[in-house]
């Protein structure tokens, strides 16, 4: 029997798969078993063009054994086996695949395709193996063979005896050591879950014998062990399935059993395309937010099948990330596998499913939205700001996609409504989309900016997320609607008395030329407000970023100390006018106390920090006595 060496190149490939090109070492048997699939699947193929072979699938298994005395893994099926020189070919040549060959021979037909393409699968055995014996028998051999290794040093092939048509894979597990645990590759239980985690969707069945207690016969309390040989797959995919026979049950129960979530989906999408790419898809939208959804640790991604074999177990590239809530699975036969099945080319097919997966579930939100809106609005309590942060994020490359989405409360309903709700009610004469920020509704509601527009009778906007008002901004207009902030200096609505309160703003330049110069560094300009009605005082903004949003970026760890370009408004029509006019004739240093109290009042009303707490309390005490 002569030892025969790889290739250098052969060798060097090994050595580095063994080391680097997995990253679990548990893949092993989801490349053997997908390997003994080929193999069934290579027969079915040579029965549809030779009438002397009659191909029965239910002759036609793969068995996985376990012998933890002997420390050896069999894996072995009934396929078309392999000759001497099927052997020399395919594992003494590595990344040279038979399954790759035989693909390009032979169109895949009735849904079976070929699964292995690059030949570097069988090798991934070399992580848990010392020592890989493959025994094989060809169909129409007459002579088996024995192919066997112990890693990069070489191989042997010589003649063997096997009754059966088919492969045998013995994998010698390596010993414990105090970083690896190799005895979990001889578990009954480890391997029960390894080969449903990659392959419960392999079309053959997936035997193995397992171990259980029963009551001895003639006894009451005495139990013996027992084996029993099981099917561990299920073989048929519910995506595979058609939807006619699928209830709303049934894709429940799929969403628990391969641990979604815990919760009840909202929404299912079942997709099936033959078009430019060939997949199969089913996408959930969950009802609640998974408790880590904002955190580093979670991982967005689909479950990623190439013919029903698990490739991948968070796809993130076939999801956007304002879409990262959906869950799900895609089962592809178009895609190109590189190298191993767990290191995917991004290929055109990827992006083309992606693409599609994105229309699929945004023509899901809009159908929900339309049709079914209580269910949408629990949705969107979930997973609305991840829609606004996906507005935002790419500087708003992706608004176009999400803004039909987006809901906010009204001041009109107290409820959610959508951009286009609010657009369809708005009166000829308004020439904005007005919204207001706060912590709350009810603080919005309270905010002296607001007066002027509600008594127009216009809608207002409750931006309450931190996320709100960055996001509009990205939007800048809706259906040629532009957004503007209630505290924005110019409101775009012309007042009644517009020509009265420009002269009583000139008669009074003066006083409020003297009260900017007392806040100077602290507002840009002390002005007469057009807005107010009831309240004294209030801050307006110039420039783009808004009190909000100067309250949101401080708050960032880096603290960027970004400050809003403050405007105070005085009501001429409140009583506090009075007073201001009195103090600047008589009394400066009296006027100097009420423009401190009135700057710091209208700090307060916006939630925003008072300079000085202890001086604004001793400011107060000052006009109490």
């Amino acid at each position: 029997m002569e030892k025969k060496q790889f290739q250098a190149e052969s060798k060097r490939l090994l050595e580095m798969m063994i080391n680097s090109i997995y990253t679990q070492r548990e893949i092993f048997l989801r490349e053997l078993i997908s390997n003994s699939s080929d193999a069934i699947d290579k027969i079915y193929y040579k029965a549809l063009t030779d009438d002397s072979l009659v191909f029965d699938k239910d002759s036609y298994f793969i068995k996985v054994i376990a012998d933890k005395t002997n420390r050896t893994l069999t894996i072995r099926d009934t396929g078309i086996g392999m000759t001497k020189e099927d052997l020399e070919n395919n594992l003494g040549i590595i990344a040279k695949s038979g399954s790759l060959a035989f693909k390009k021979e032979n169109e895949a037909k009735d849904g079976h395709n070929i699964i292995g393409q690059f030949g570097v699968g069988f090798y991934s055995a070399f992580m848990v193996a010392d020592v890989v014996t493959v025994t094989s028998k060809a169909l129409d051999s007459d002579t088996a063979y024995k192919w066997e290794s112990t890693g990069a040093d070489g191989y042997t092939i010589e003649t063997a005896e096997k009754d059966s048509i088919g492969t045998e894979i013995v994998l010698q597990i390596k010993a414990n050591t105090e970083d690896d645990n190799y005895d979990e590759y001889l578990d009954e239980y480890r391997l029960k879950a390894i080969i449903k985690k990659y392959s419960d969707f392999i079309r053959y069945p997936i035997k193995m014998d397992v171990a259980g207690k029963r009551p001895k016969e003639g006894t009451d309390n005495e139990f013996e062990d027992y084996q029993e040989e099981q099917q561990l797959n299920s073989m048929v995919p519910i995506w595979r399935k058609n939807k006619s026979e699928l209830t709303p049950e049934d894709y429940e129960k799929f969403y628990h059993e391969k641990h979604y979530g815990f919760d009840k989906p909202l929404k299912h999408i079942h997709v099936s395309a033959d078009g430019a790419v060939v997949y199969q898809a089913i996408l959930f939208v969950p009802e609640s937010m998974p408790f880590d959804y904002y955190s580093k640790e979670y991982e967005k991604g689909l479950e990623l099948y190439a013919n029903g074999v698990l490739i991948m177990n968070k796809c993130a590239d076939l999801l956007p990330d304002y879409f990262s809530f959906v869950k799900g699975m895609v089962d592809s036969e178009s895609l190109s596998l590189n190298i191993s099945r767990e290191m995917l080319q991004h290929d055109r097919q990827l992006k083309l499913i992606a693409k599609n997966i994105q229309s699929k579930i945004k023509g899901q939100l809009q159908s929900m939205l339309k049709d079914e809106r209580e269910k949408y609005e629990t949705f969107y309590k979930a997973f609305g700001r991840q829609l606004k942060f996906g507005v935002y994020s790419d500087y708003g490359t992706h608004k176009d996609v999400l803004q039909d989405l987006l809901m906010f409360h009204s001041s009109k309903e107290k409820k959610l409504v959508t951009l286009d709700e609010y657009i369809a009610r708005m009166p000829e004469d308004q020439k904005y989309i007005y919204y207001a920020s706060g912590e709350s509704m009810e603080r919005i509601d309270k905010l002296p900016q607001t007066e002027l527009v509600t008594d127009k009778g216009y809608e207002i906007l409750y931006f309450t997320d931190d996320i709100d008002e960055f996001a509009i901004k990205m939007i800048m207009t809706y259906k040629e609607k532009e957004f503007k902030s209630v505290s924005s200096g110019d409101l775009g609505i012309e007042a009644d008395d517009k020509s009265e309160t420009e002269a009583e703003t000139n008669d009074n330049k003066e006083l409020f030329d003297y009260m900017t110069s007392l806040l100077s560094g602290k507002v840009t300009n002390v002005k007469a407000s057009k807005r107010l009605k009831k309240h004294p005082v209030c801050l307006s903004t110039d420039g783009d970023v808004t009190i909000e949003m100067e309250k949101i970026l401080n708050a960032m760890p880096n603290n960027p100390n970004v400050k809003a370009e403050k405007v105070l408004e005085i009501n001429m029509n409140h009583e506090v006018f009075g007073s201001l006019k009195d103090a600047f004739e008589k009394d400066k240093e009296k006027l100097n106390l009420y423009t401190a109290l009135l700057y710091n009042q209208a700090l307060l009303i916006e939630g925003l920090p008072l300079q000085d707490p202890v001086e604004f309390t001793n400011d107060i005490c000052k006009i109490m006595v």
